[in-house]
C-alpha cells in the first residue's frame, strides 16, 4: 500500500494505517503523508519508511513507484486527505495502474464521480470505498436476514447519525478537522450531510437492499459564521414502497458517534447502534431476541467477519479492518485473474457515486419549494 495524506497529525489517516495491518494482508510500503514536505518526511520516518519511499507529491509517488519492479513496488493506494483532494490521484493512479482505496465522500461532487465510474470501468481495476460501517459483523447479519425475507416486506427505514463536536464555531479554533469540513473549496457543497449524511444513506441502502428513490429534506447551519450546513432532516422514499427517515447533525450537542439504523417490515424489526455495534435487536409483536456476534446460528457473512470468541468485543477497528481485508483479497484474486468472493464485499465506485448523488439530491430538495425531488443519479 502507498497512502496519500495521513500525516501524524489527522486521526483518519492513523485509523486507515491500523485498519490495513491488521489482517497482515496488507503492508504500507510508501507514502505522501502532507502537501509540507517536512511533515511528510517526518511521517514517513516515524512510519519507519525508507527516505527513498516518502515522497513530496502523489505525482511523483506514482510515477517513481510505477518505475519499480513488480514485486517492490505498491500494488494500491490508498487515500485519506480531504475532500477535494479524492479524485486528482485516484484518477492518476488507476490510469497507471494502480488500485484504488478511498476515503468517502468519494470526490468533491458528482461530476468528478462520474468521471471516476468510467475511469474504474475502463481501467477494469478494484476500487473500494470506505463506508466503514458497513463492516461490522452485525450489520451482515441484518443485511442477510432482510435478504432473506424474514422481516417480509420493508415498510420503513430510520437512520440517524447525530454528533455534537461542531456546536461551536471550532473552525474558528485553528481545529484542523472543523476547518477544512467547514470549507465549501475543500469539503464540496455539503457541510453535514456531506461528511456524515452520506454514511447514514450508505448504511440505509447497505442494510435493506433498497434504493432512495426521491427525498424531502430541510437544511440548516446553527453556527453563526458557518459557511455550510451543520444539521439536516430528510424524509425518504424507497423503491418497493418503502418510507424512511434520516437524521444527521454535528450540532447535537452532548452526542458522541451516535449512528444507528431502525428497519421495520411486516414480519418484523430490526435495530442496531454504533455505539454498542455487537448486538443487534431482532424483534416484532411476538418477541424481541439480542443477536451477538459469534452466538448462535449466524449467516455465513456475519460469520466472515467476526474475529474474536462471543464475548469479547469487537469495534470500530475491527469493522475498518474487514473494509481494508475485503480489499486486499478483492486485488489478490485481480492479480490471479480470478473473480473475487462475494461473501467478502466492500462498498465500491458505484456506492461512491450514490453517496455524492445523495448530496445534490439533498441541496436540490432543500433549496426548492417543492416537497418531493427524485433522486439523480
Amino acid at each position: 500500500m502507498g497512502q496519500i495524506g495521513g500525516s501524524l497529525d489527522a486521526f483518519i489517516g492513523a485509523v486507515h494505517r491500523r485498519a490495513a495491518t491488521f489482517d497482515n494482508e496488507i503492508e504500507l510500503v510508501c507514502g505522501v503523508f502532507s502537501q509540507s514536505p517536512e511533515k511528510s518526511k517526518a511521517t514517513g520516518k516515524a512510519l519507519y519508511l525508507p527516505d527513498n519511499r516518502v515522497y513530496e507529491s502523489f505525482e511523483e509517488m506514482i510515477l517513481r513507484e510505477k518505475e519499480l519492479p513488480e514485486g517492490e513496488r505498491m500494488d494500491f493506494v490508498s487515500i485519506v486527505t480531504p475532500n477535494h483532494m479524492h479524485f486528482p490521484p485516484a484518477k492518476m493512479a488507476l490510469e497507471n495502474g494502480f488500485h484504488v482505496i478511498c476515503d468517502k465522500p468519494m470526490t468533491l461532487n458528482l461530476e468528478e464521480a462520474k468521471e471516476l465510474v468510467g475511469i474504474v470501468e475502463k481501467s477494469g481495476l478494484v476500487f473500494g470505498l470506505t463506508h466503514n460501517y458497513t463492516g461490522y459483523p452485525m450489520i451482515k447479519e441484518a443485511r442477510d436476514i432482510v435478504r432473506n425475507g424474514k422481516l417480509g416486506k420493508i415498510r420503513k427505514v430510520v437512520v440517524e447519525y447525530p454528533q455534537g463536536w461542531l456546536s461551536k464555531y471550532e473552525e474558528g479554533n485553528n481545529y484542523k478537522q472543523a476547518i477544512w469540513r467547514t470549507d465549501p473549496t475543500k469539503s464540496g457543497a455539503a457541510g453535514c450531510m456531506g461528511d456524515i449524511g452520506t454514511h447514514a444513506e450508505n448504511l440505509a441502502e447497505y442494510v435493506t437492499g433498497l434504493k432512495i428513490e426521491e427525498l424531502c429534506a430541510d437544511l440548516s447551519t446553527f453556527v453563526p459564521g458557518r459557511l455550510l450546513d451543520d444539521d439536516g432532516n430528510v424524509l425518504l422514499r424507497f423503491e418497493g414502497g418503502a418510507k424512511g427517515v434520516l437524521h444527521a447533525s454535528q450540532i447535537s450537542n452532548g452526542e458522541e458517534n451516535a449512528l444507528k439504523i431502525y428497519v421495520y417490515g411486516e414480519l418484523g424489526g430490526l435495530e442496531w447502534h454504533q455505539m454498542e455495534p455487537n448486538t443487534l435487536h431482532y424483534k416484532s409483536q411476538e418477541g424481541h431476541r439480542l443477536l451477538r456476534p459469534a452466538v448462535g446460528d449466524l449467516s455465513a457473512a456475519a460469520k466472515a467477519h467476526g474475529r474474536m470468541p462471543s464475548g469479547h468485543p469487537e469495534g470500530f477497528f475491527e469493522a475498518f479492518a474487514n473494509i481494508y481485508r475485503n480489499f486486499a483479497f478483492a486485488v489478490k484474486a485481480h492479480m490471479n485473474g480470478q473473480q473475487p468472493d462475494p461473501l467478502y464485499d466492500f462498498p465500491s465506485v458505484y456506492d461512491g457515486v450514490r453517496g455524492l448523488a445523495f448530496i445534490d439530491t439533498v441541496l436540490a430538495s432543500n433549496s426548492s419549494n417543492e416537497k418531493w425531488t427524485k433522486f439523480k443519479e
